[in-house]
């Protein structure tokens, strides 16, 4: 396949604060080196692009030496954390802003969806709006009158196609967009986190369009979430950024469990508890501290907590998630125990850990009754499942997908 498009040395600088560089003097000098064939002179200064630290230059490097391709009907994944670069990068692709180094050279037609109403006008209509966007992307109004009816019953809007947008919510704001952007017949689709606007049904939708665009129609995608499941689902190579630079790039299932490992470093680097949760262990069947476990084997988790009322009131919850989303939640509600005034501990027997192999992490939350919750602890600690080996086995533990083992036993009758 050939490439259809290509980023060499991107970087993309912000003064802090201000719009251009802040001052008429600098403003100048910017000039003054251009005019002369110089370098600009800004560009030799700035911090790294880090949100979390304090601010201690004028500059910021949003982007720093940025450098990849994409294949022609290749789903590409762009992840990382909030403030790492992703919509920046997907502006400078969009050609909505330019890089301030660099360049990015594409074959065919870009339609991005980067935001909630990107290119939509507030007082026209939905159907004013679908030829409006044709327009800015290169379509003939004959073209779009074509595939109007499809993107009218993609979009699922009908009823109001002819109600002017502002009057939309923004789940159907967004599903218009994605369905104009989709079934313009652009070469490139730039997709950023706005799916996770629209409802189940409608990602589900989404997810399964620019499926069919890559798969069967051979247009290539570039597509950021923080839905790690609906990533790997559509992606194939994924890219990940931090900090304004690429940290990772490579097949998906590597650089999202790269991405996550990273997650859960820095997430236990942050953790602490509180004044109700004081301790959290996690121990294995021979009463070691860890949280490497192989599948199926036993898992005691031991929590130490105070509280200041006596009774069944209170409760705890244990919630095991896999790449950010829900797994199992395991909670004291149920059987209420009596606790007592002051410094208590529980423990929890898990008999056989029925995941698959993995990362996840554990929630933990203390609530009453009569006064709701009071305390969540979110990435407590972890569980990392190593596969057991027995996979192949006629009677035991197996799984091929998902997140649980389960036990089975296979009989042939003849």
């Amino acid at each position: 396949m050939s490439i259809i498009l290509k980023a060499e040395n991107i970087s993309k600088q912000y003064r802090l604060g201000t719009v251009g560089t802040g001052t008429l003097s600098h403003d100048l000098n910017r000039w003054w080196h251009r005019v002369r064939g110089k370098e600009d002179p800004y560009l030799k200064i700035g911090a790294l692009n880090n949100r979390s630290t304090k601010a201690t230059e004028d500059y910021v490097w949003a982007l720093r030496d940025i450098n990849f391709e994409v294949k022609q009907g290749e789903v590409l994944g762009i992840i990382g954390k909030n403030g790492a670069g992703k919509s920046t990068l997907l502006k400078i692709l969009s050609r909505v802003t330019a890089p301030s180094t660099g360049s990015i050279k594409t074959k065919g037609r870009i339609a991005s969806l980067l935001e909630v109403g990107t290119g939509f006008h507030g007082e026209l209509t939905g159907r004013e709006n679908i030829f409006m966007n044709g327009a800015v992307l290169g379509m003939n109004k004959a073209e779009i009158k074509r595939k109007l009816d499809e993107i009218i019953a993609f979009s699922g809007c009908e009823k109001y196609i002819d109600t002017p947008v502002k009057r939309y919510s923004s789940g159907m704001t967004v599903r218009l967009g994605f369905a104009v952007a989709a079934h313009l017949e652009p070469e490139i689709l730039v997709v950023d986190e706005v799916l996770a606007v629209g409802d189940a049904e409608f990602q589900k939708k989404a997810i399964g369009k620019m499926q069919d665009l890559s798969t069967g129609e051979g247009r290539t995608v570039l597509f950021v979430s923080h839905n790690m499941a609906s990533v790997k689902t559509l992606c194939k190579r994924g890219i990940l950024l931090e900090n304004g630079s690429i940290q990772n790039e490579g097949n998906i299932e590597e650089t999202v469990e790269y991405y996550l490992k990273q997650e859960e470093k820095s997430s236990v680097k942050e953790i602490q508890t509180d004044k109700y949760i004081k301790n959290f262990t996690v121990f294995n069947e021979k009463g070691e501290a860890t949280t490497s476990f192989l599948a199926g084997k036993k898992c005691e988790i031991r929590i130490d907590f105070r509280h200041i009322s006596i009774g069944k009131n209170i409760g705890i919850g244990l919630y095991i998630k896999k790449n950010k989303e829900p797994v199992t939640g395991i909670t004291t509600f149920m059987n209420p125990p009596t606790f007592l005034k002051g410094n208590n501990r529980i423990t929890l027997y898990i008999e056989e850990l029925q995941l698959s192999p993995g990362i996840y992490n554990i929630d933990i939350a203390l609530a009453d009754k009569n006064r709701g919750r009071l305390s969540f602890i979110q990435n407590i600690s972890q569980l990392k499942i190593e596969n057991n080996n027995v996979f192949n086995s006629t009677e035991g533990l197996s799984a091929l997908y998902g997140n649980f083992y389960l036990k089975t036993k296979w009989l042939i009758e003849q």
